[in-house]
């Protein structure tokens, strides 16, 4: 019997089993998926939002601005890879121009008062490689970019050494809700609990409707995005973002964590919730889009594409309930702000099962936080501290050599708390196998120590 099991091993999911595990609870993640943070997590733009764009007033509004100071404070903590680049909305006709007082006006009923309208000069002067045609933009000087893989693997991580049980490739079937427990019916077995937390991304409705509710549906929105070689990277010294319409966000170039430029997302409404595939129309589309915003940019190497999906729902909000007689709380409909918001969207669940009669004593015998792994190119990696090296030559023997990730890292994330089942997991973990050869070349050396035999 579990007090609490979280159905889910998003960011979201992950960063719920981390705050629930501060009070005295027996609690279970459970993920359907090989690892955490694998699904939706891994395929957004790693952008950590100010909120400056939320619909005022909203749950996702408050959500964004408090999960923003949170996960800041926390990624310092914890040695989670960002960079504070800031952002810049460029207006490219008279009539995106003429949006942006009003964008300045709504971010400023958000709460956030540090936007500055800027003329076309002052634009080519933050980013001159911009494409001809400027009219004007809009700063939003603390938008940041963030490790989106680190983020959830960290939740997790310091969720586990609290007692969290974390039960991967579990898969719910059925729901039996009972007058003091409810009986999950998963892929292994059985699992009883008192109290459940759905927060099950693109499965979130289907889980919700297991409870008897129909409050939403999920429609899985692909987005499709093409990462640029890293000596692109001057390039694009800050997120260059569209005036949005009433289509959506658009696309948008932006730095990585990781070193390289990133031109997308897509937006395209899907059937199957699992189909992360590219297509040769959205890269078309996204090349004529790169043409406009940054011309030079497509005479560049593409190292990568990928494809994520992200939860849309029919509503314009988060959508979060809870209900005391089922012990059940809801947390659907997280569109691709759930990462910035994935803290503070954890305090509001704890808050909300409080409510509903969920008994939370505070622990006394907390660990300390992880310290993360840093696979960030703007802070020291292993091969770059010499006296690291010197401890452990490990650290200073380069395996996969497009990202400079040493044999070192890779035994330590074989031998993590939380350690990787396959290459994507390892991927996430170290960088290994995702630059420019796509893991030509130290592929069978990283499977030989994915396997144990090296």
């Amino acid at each position: 019997m579990y007090d609490v099991v979280i159905i889910g091993g998003g960011v979201v999911g992950c960063a719920v089993a981390r705050e629930l595990s501060s009070f005295e609870l027996k609690i279970a993640l459970i993920e359907s998926r090989s690892d955490v943070g694998d699904a939706t997590s891994k395929s957004n733009t790693a952008i950590l939002h100010t909120g400056f764009d939320s619909l005022p007033g909203s749950l996702e509004s408050a959500m964004v601005a408090r999960g923003y100071t949170l996960l800041s404070a926390y990624a310092l903590a914890t040695g989670i890879p960002v960079e504070h680049t800031g952002a810049v909305l460029v207006a490219w006709d008279a009539e995106q121009l003429a949006v942006l007082p009003s964008l300045k006006s709504k971010a400023e009923k958000n709460g956030y008062l540090h936007c500055e309208l800027i003329d076309t000069a002052e634009v080519y002067a933050r980013i001159p490689d911009l494409g001809p045609g400027v009219h004007g933009g809009l700063t939003v000087p603390d938008e940041s970019i963030i490790c989106p893989w680190t983020t959830p693997l960290a939740f997790a991580t310091e969720a586990k050494s609290r007692g969290v049980e974390i039960r991967l490739n579990t898969h719910v079937h059925g729901v039996e809700v009972g007058p003091n427990a409810s009986v999950l019916n998963t892929s292994t077995g059985k699992i009883r609990t008192r109290w459940v937390v759905n927060v099950a991304g693109l499965g979130g409705d289907v889980i919700d409707s297991m409870f008897g509710f129909d409050r939403f549906t999920l429609v899985p929105r692909r987005g499709e995005l093409l990462v640029f070689d890293k000596l692109t990277r001057p390039m694009v010294p800050t997120i260059v973002l569209p005036v949005p319409t009433e289509k959506g966000k658009g696309v948008l170039i932006s730095p990585t964590i990781f070193g390289n430029v990133m031109l997308g997302p897509t937006s395209e409404n899907m059937v199957d919730r699992t189909d992360t595939s590219t297509s040769q129309e959205g890269f078309a589309f996204l090349l004529s889009k790169g043409a406009a915003l940054m011309p030079e940019l497509l005479g560049k190497e593409v190292t990568a594409s990928y494809a994520g999906l992200r939860a849309a729902s029919e509503h314009l909000d988060y959508v979060v309930q809870s209900d005391a007689v089922k012990r059940y709380l809801l947390l659907g409909g997280i569109r691709s702000t759930g990462l910035t918001a994935s803290m503070a969207l954890a305090e509001h669940a704890r808050e909300l099962l409080q409510a509903a009669g969920c008994t939370l004593k505070a622990r006394a015998d907390l660990p300390a936080p992880p310290h993360m792994p840093n696979i960030g190119e703007a802070f020291p990696r292993p091969y770059q501290q010499a006296e690291l090296i010197e401890s452990d030559p490990a650290y200073g023997e380069i395996v996969c050599f497009c990202e400079r990730v040493t044999r070192g890292e890779i035994r330590d994330a074989l031998a993590s708390p939380l350690p990787p089942s396959d290459f994507d997991g390892l991927r996430r973990r170290t960088r290994a196998l995702m630059g420019r050869c796509q893991g030509f070349y130290c592929g069978a050396e990283v499977d030989a120590m994915l396997r144990g035999e090296s």
